[in-house]
């Protein structure tokens, strides 16, 4: 007989079903303390770190240092416009509530330190002017309704109707709510204009000075080859650094503890529905939320780091530009040692290059056959066994005999009016080149058999890549008894004033250099300590400027990749 339990009873004999789950002790509390904002914040501080030291590691594999002096040079050129346009883009960006710390970085990078602040700190200012002003004449309306339901707004409206600029300053200097939701709640208070935007002005000083020391310590070290700097330069900067966070964060807590001691924003706590609909807020609502952000970027930024790491000249080639190189003498001399003989392509050279560089490309099409019997002729170079010499001397003109018939190749298809017009793939990465024994690209010879091989960089004004922005193809071939001498009237002919390649303006202190000078100056700079320096050995007047201390600014030529034949170069 089944037992039944009495009507007035507990039951005893419960199924297995029936029992409810045991908790075991601290599992509950394990996976709250998994998923606690505090949590969150070092999953974002790592990130964080991860993220830094991704960029770093990109930052060595890619010329960084090149393309930041190209974009000051083009700030530069803009003259006095350059700041004004500079203070209009932050305003914006402050308008439109788009994070603007970036741009406060690349402020101190472009313009330096003290005119980077004053750049940020009117630009920041203006921004806030502007969306105090929309919050309270053009838009009040709908500033108020995205606004209702922000849970500090009351909060926020009382303390600065009681403490005035005061409260403005102390919450400018805290992040307790948020720079660019400030810009408009204000308008909406009723705190004066002026007051505001000059509380706004000095209580954002801490912060801006940071952001913009940050630039420009960042573009110090960029430049740390380019300017030698003693031990003591080095060790006040770092100081410098230091004390700037160790301000910024001490003024920071003094700030957070007035606000608390002196309004009831501490206080707020937010309801669920209040959270959804600030979406300015929701990254401090939901403090995973911003760390799940940063977690995917630091992936993003360290497998982009790991390419420029373990495959540089491929992920150079993704983004631009030629790699860096450390430039080193890798080949002995060998006296007695094999040679080649380059006598044909001399002649090929004597017969179709006129005085300015121009080549007469349809004739050498006409008559293609001793350009690639000399080219073919290059695989069987005793390359392995040569001296340091005649290895450099074979590769120049391998590089500049492939150029040309890969040029003959291309230039009666429709549309092919230069060497960029070329399919990539076919043009500079086609491994279809031999040099003894060894298939190579263009790109393989300069950028991994003559730049990391020969501590030389003058080996830029002899590698002409068809292009008039080139400097001229050298009427003769390059042999090991006069390479050096043939490498120095190159560069001494792409360092004349007033050509396509330098133009010096003493009188503004500004001198035009060839892009070449920007996309290899680690080259440049690696032997000689500036891209300046490296230009006064073969140019009088700069030299004179450098030893009395007059340092010009740099600006870019612009670089033309029309071909250089005879029409373009008569």
């Amino acid at each position: 007989m089944r037992h039944t339990p009495a009507s007035t009873g507990t039951t005893k004999n419960m199924t297995m079903h029936d029992e409810p789950p045991i908790e075991e002790p601290g599992h509950t509390s394990r996976f709250a303390a998994l998923r606690s904002p505090a949590t969150a914040r070092w999953v974002k501080l790592i990130s964080i770190g991860l993220i830094i030291i991704g960029l770093l590691l990109i930052a060595q594999a890619l010329p960084t240092g090149q393309w930041m002096q190209a974009l000051v040079g083009w700030v530069q050129q803009l003259g006095p416009l350059g700041p004004i346009i500079y203070i209009g883009v932050y305003a914006m960006a402050t308008v439109l509530m788009l994070p603007a710390w970036p741009l406060s970085v690349a402020a101190g990078m472009i313009f330096g330190l003290w005119l980077g602040s004053l750049v940020v700190l009117v630009g920041a200012t203006s921004g806030a002017a502007g969306a105090f002003l929309i919050g309270r004449y053009l838009a009040r309306r709908t500033v108020e309704k995205n606004l209702r339901h922000y849970p500090r707004f009351a909060a926020v409206d009382r303390a600065v109707g009681e403490g005035g600029w005061k409260i403005v300053a102390l919450l400018r200097l805290s992040p307790a709510v948020p720079f660019n939701l400030q810009n408009y709640l204000y308008g909406l208070t009723a705190i004066r204009f002026w007051p505001c935007i000059l509380a706004t002005a000095v209580a954002m000083l801490p912060g801006i000075f940071l952001y913009v020391y940050l630039g420009f310590a960042g573009r110090a070290t960029l430049e740390a080859g380019a300017v030698e700097r003693g031990p003591g330069q080095w060790a006040l900067m770092i100081v410098g650094l230091v004390a700037t966070v160790a301000v910024t964060v001490y003024v920071t807590r003094l700030a957070r503890r007035a606000i608390r001691e002196q309004t009831p924003l501490e206080e707020v706590d937010p309801t669920e529905e209040e959270r959804d609909a600030m979406n300015t807020e929701q990254a401090v609502n939901n403090p995973w939320k911003g760390a799940a952000i940063a977690a995917g970027v630091a992936f993003i930024v360290l497998f982009g780091a790991a390419c420029a790491q373990l495959q540089p000249q491929w992920f150079v080639n993704l983004v631009g530009g030629p790699p860096a190189v450390a430039m080193a003498e890798a080949y002995e001399p060998r006296p007695g040692g094999p040679g080649f003989d380059h006598a044909p392509f001399d002649a090929i050279l004597q017969q179709h290059v006129n005085d300015n560089g121009g080549v007469d490309y349809a004739a050498i099409a006409a008559d293609p056959e001793p350009l690639r019997q000399y080219n073919a002729s290059l695989a069987q170079a005793p390359f392995d066994a040569m001296g340091r010499d005649e290895k450099l001397a074979l590769l120049i003109n391998a590089y500049n005999s492939f150029t040309l018939e890969l040029m003959i190749d291309w230039l009666d298809r429709p549309g092919i009016n230069g060497i960029r017009d070329i399919p990539e793939s076919q043009r500079w990465d086609a491994e279809r080149w031999n040099i003894g024994g060894h298939v190579w690209s263009l790109n393989q010879i300069e950028h991994e058999q003559i730049r990391p091989k020969f501590r030389e960089p003058d080996i830029h004004w002899a590698l002409v890549c068809a292009a008039v922005g080139c400097p001229p193809l050298h009427a003769e071939a390059y042999t090991a008894d006069r390479l050096d001498e043939q490498l120095r009237d190159q560069a001494r002919i792409a360092h004349t004033d007033g050509s396509r390649w330098l133009r010096y303006d003493r009188e503004r202190g500004v001198i035009h250099l060839t892009a070449l000078y920007n996309w290899y100056g680690s080259d440049f700079e690696q032997v000689a300590g500036s891209v300046l320096d490296y230009a006064a050995k073969y140019h009088a007047p700069l030299k004179a400027d450098l030893e009395a201390d007059r340092r010009p600014r740099v600006q870019w030529l612009d670089y033309d990749w029309a071909l250089n034949n005879q029409e373009n170069l008569p």
